[in-house]
């Protein structure tokens, strides 16, 4: 196979496809087009079905005038052999001998006809019921198209919702990633900044109790506890009691 003919393989391939892709996409309207066309060619039948019933019956007239006919000679053949008149008998004979044989004939064109009109009523009924069904099933197609496609938008409503629940939450986390990032860089200043002075190493030394630090109302209470014990052993003794207001500080006791 030559290259052109593999182009024009591959062109035909593609309309194919082209082609296709159109018709499933279409393929509702295509039905409803096809139903259409089957109900126009189905009123066209009926057309034809009226006439030829009308055929039918016009003929079938005509068959029962030259049957009526026919019984009259038949009679004046009876009343002209009872006349003994033989002329006229063989004329009327000779009559009614056409008549018989031109019946025959129209019988059996009647007959064509009644069977052929027979036929197209039922072939129509059978298209008609046909007809019909196919245009439920299409009716039927539209509203499962239609249920589809509502639940298409609201799967993309529904999915649409999730995407962007997701993208609020991964901006919730960025967010809670930068403040823990910007608290521990302030952990980290105020580690550098003490680490840079003395502060770190005075409260080493304060915690191991070699400095003074920071004085509490414990440390207070447990001073003015101590004065009071050393101002009343004296007392046990005869020695004025000291009062409270002249309660001596820690400090002046030590001194003396």
């Amino acid at each position: 196979m030559s290259i052109l003919e593999k182009i024009l393989t591959l062109f035909r391939g593609a309309a194919t496809e082209a082609g296709q892709s159109i018709v499933d996409k279409n393929a509702v309207r295509i039905l409803d087009q096809e139903i259409r066309d089957a109900q126009n060619e189905s009123v066209r039948a009926k057309d034809e079905l009226a006439r030829l019933m009308a055929q039918q019956k016009l003929a079938g007239d005509k068959l029962a005038a030259k049957q009526a006919k026919k019984s009259e000679y038949e009679a004046h053949i009876s009343r002209l052999l009872a006349g003994n008149d033989q002329n006229l008998a063989r004329d009327v004979a000779t009559k009614v001998a056409q008549l018989e044989s031109e019946l025959a004939g129209e019988q059996k064109d009647y007959d064509s006809l009644a069977a052929a009109v027979d036929k197209m009523h039922g072939a129509i009924k059978t298209a008609d019921r046909r007809i019909t069904g196919l245009q439920q099933q299409v009716d039927q197609v539209k509203v499962n198209e239609s249920v589809l496609r509502s639940q298409s938008v609201i799967a993309a409503r529904h999915s649409g919702q999730n995407a962007k629940l997701r993208t609020a939450l991964d901006s919730l986390d960025r967010v809670k990633a930068q403040q823990a990032e910007r608290s521990a860089q302030i952990d980290a200043a105020d580690m550098l900044a003490k680490s840079d002075g003395d502060g770190e190493l005075e409260a080493r030394l304060a915690q191991a109790g070699l400095v003074a630090g920071s004085v509490t109302a414990d440390d207070v209470l447990a001073r003015y506890q101590k004065v009071t014990a050393t101002v009343q052993a004296p007392a046990q003794l005869g020695a004025p009691v000291a009062t409270p207001a002249q309660a001596v500080p820690a400090d002046k006791v030590k001194a003396n």
